[in-house]
């Protein structure tokens, strides 16, 4: 069982997102080799503890960055689609979330510029940087338990062509 579900504090913030049926709809979407509700959970609940002991406010940052990606896609998108995805999806989120859920200015925030600097738009907040950095962080490493034996492949690759190209 993930750490997350121990802590009473931070189910009671944010329990009435992962008890929506649309919120739930996310296991079903991949993300970085896992599902995107599980991805919201990692930045969620890491944001949460780093802005806890930062005295920021955790509660925005819990909601918030369980909701960063809090939109449906097609699972069969073309990469121009994937792509236009990544400087769009803040919008959609903050759209879908404010369906389900009251948003106040800061969590709106922290939705809308997650993606910077991939998109132009500057967190405003501390508790935005926060979730920015989070998620820079969380994706990074899913991207490197899914994709890491291929990148090392690459690499031990190049490193036995530059030898040969030296000799």
């Amino acid at each position: 069982m993930d750490s997350y579900s121990y802590d009473n504090k931070y189910l009671e913030i944010v329990s009435d997102i992962l008890e929506n049926d649309e919120f739930k709809k996310l296991r079903n979407i991949d993300h970085h080799g896992i599902t995107r509700y599980e991805h919201s959970i990692k930045v969620s609940y890491n944001a949460y503890k780093l802005a806890k002991s930062l005295k920021l406010d955790d509660i925005a940052v819990a909601r918030a960055g369980l909701l960063h990606d809090f939109f449906y896609s097609n699972s069969h998108k073309m990469d121009k689609e994937r792509v236009t995805s990544l400087f769009t999806h803040p919008k959609k989120a903050i759209a879908n979330s404010g369906k389900y859920f009251y948003l106040n200015q800061m969590e709106e925030d922290i939705i809308a510029t997650h993606m910077f600097p991939v998109n132009l738009s500057v967190p405003k907040y501390a508790e935005s940087w926060v979730v920015n950095l989070t998620d820079k962080t969380v994706s990074l490493n899913e991207f490197r338990k899914k994709f890491g034996y291929k990148l090392a492949y690459v690499f031990n690759l190049y490193l036995l062509f530059l030898i040969n190209y030296m000799k």
